[in-house]
C-alpha cells in the first residue's frame, strides 16, 4: 500500500490521518526527541518490518520539557526537524508527528501527571529527579494520541523501557512494547543525540563507558564458562582417577578451584567494569562517574552474588559538560 509521507503538526491533523478506515493494517509508533541518528533509524526500520507493507508507522518528534530538570540542557538540546524528516522517510515512516509545546501542553505544564514510583527514583531517577515522571506523562499522552498496536523503544534507555513496560501493564494500555538492541558506532560508543556535543578528546574519554561494560561482560562470560565446566566435572575421587588416566585431572581440579575461589559473579562483573572507569577518571579530560550498577531489570535494584536470571549492567557518567548513559544485558546462572 503506497502512502505519501507527511509532517503532521497538530492533534486534529493526526486524528484525520489515523482514521481507521485509512489504516487497514497494524500501527506502530517510534517516539523520539528529534536529532535522529542511525539508532532511531533502526527503530523505524524495525517498526516497518514488524507491521509490514500494509501497516502504518508514526514517528513522534517532541522535545519534552517535563523530562528536563533545572540546569539540564533543554534549550541546548539539538532541534533538526528538516533532517529528521528525511531520516524518518528513508527509514520507512509514514508520518512524523511533531507538535509544538503549546499543542502538547496548552496553558503550560499539566496539573495531572504520572508518577514513576520507586523504580523511577533509582539510578537515572536519583540523578535526574522528576525525569521519569515527565517521560511517562508524555509517553502516555503520545500512546493515546497515536493509538498504536505496538511501540518501539531502544534498549539503550533500559530504565525508561522498563518503566514504560510497567506503566503499560499496570494501567492496561493494551499496546505491545518492543525493545530494540542498542546501536553503536564502530568504536563501541552507543549512539546518542548528545554525542555531537563531544570534542575529539572528550569522545576518546567517553569510550570508557562501553569499554567498561564490555570488560564486565567478558568477566561474566569467563566466570559462567568456569562454573559450567565445574558442574560438568564432579569433584569425586573416582572421577578424578578416571580423568587422570586421560590426563584431564588437572583441568578438572582447576575448574573446581577457580569456580569456588573467584569472587561472587556479580561482584566480579562490577569490579571489572569499575577498573576501566577508574582508569578513565585519570584521563584528560577525565570521566566523572555518576553510577555503575548491576541490576534486576524488573525493578532496577542491585543484584547479589546468588542472583540467577536476566540482569542489566548500567553506567552513567559526564565527560566535560555532556552526560552519557549506556548498558548491556547479562544472564546469570543456568539460563546462560
Amino acid at each position: 500500500m503506497s502512502r505519501a509521507f507527511a509532517l503532521v503538526p497538530t492533534f486534529a491533523d493526526l486524528r484525520r490521518v489515523l482514521d481507521r478506515s485509512a489504516v487497514p493494517g497494524r500501527t506502530a509508533v517510534v517516539m523520539t526527541m528529534g536529532a535522529l541518528h542511525e539508532g532511531h533509524a533502526t527503530l523505524i526500520r524495525t517498526a516497518r518490518e514488524h507491521v509490514g507493507r500494509d501497516g502504518f508507522v508514526t514517528v513522534t518528534v517532541f522535545v519534552n520539557p517535563l523530562q528536563f530538570g533545572a540546569g539540564e540542557d533543554l534549550d541546548r538540546y539539538p532541534r533538526t526537524l528538516d533532517a529528521d524528516l528525511r531520516t524518518a522517510e528513508r527509514a520507512g515512516a509514514d508520518i512524523v508527528f511533531a507538535p509544538s509545546a503549546d499543542e502538547m501542553y496548552p496553558g503550560g505544564r499539566p496539573q495531572v501527571t504520572l508518577r514513576a514510583g520507586a523504580m523511577g527514583e533509582r539510578l537515572e531517577g536519583a540523578s535526574r529527579p522528576g525525569h521519569f515522571d515527565g517521560m511517562l506523562t508524555v509517553v502516555a499522552k503520545l500512546l493515546h494520541l497515536t493509538r498504536p498496536d505496538v511501540a518501539f523503544f531502544g534498549q539503550k534507555d533500559a530504565q525508561q523501557l522498563a518503566l514504560i513496560r510497567r506503566m503499560v501493564r499496570d494501567l492496561d494500555f493494551g499496546v505491545e512494547i518492543v525493545g530494540v538492541p542498542t546501536v553503536r558506532e564502530d568504536d563501541g560508543l552507543a549512539l546518542s543525540s548528545r554525542n555531537r556535543y563531544l570534542s575529539p578528546r572528550e569522545r576518546r574519554t567517553a569510550l570508557a563507558l562501553s569499554h567498561a561494560l564490555f570488560a564486565g561482560r567478558d568477566r561474566h562470560a569467563a566466570q559462567e564458562a568456569l562454573r559450567a565446566r565445574a558442574r560438568e566435572v564432579p569433584a569425586t575421587h573416582a572421577r578424578a582417577e578416571a580423568l587422570s588416566a586421560l590426563g584431564e585431572s588437572r583441568a578438572a581440579a582447576d575448574a573446581h578451584a577457580v569456580a569456588t575461589a573467584v569472587p561472587g559473579a556479580a561482584a566480579a562483573v562490577r569490579a571489572a567494569a569499575r577498573a576501566v572507569l577508574d582508569e578513565a577518571a585519570r584521563l584528560d579530560p577525565p570521566l566523572e562517574l555518576d553510577y555503575l550498577a548491576l541490576v534486576d531489570p524488573c525493578d532496577f535494584t542491585e543484584i547479589g552474588d546468588d542472583f540467577s536470571g536476566e540482569a542489566v549492567l548500567a553506567v552513567a557518567a559526564r565527560v566535560g559538560s555532556t552526560r552519557l548513559i549506556d548498558n548491556i544485558p547479562l544472564t546469570f546462572g543456568a539460563a546462560s
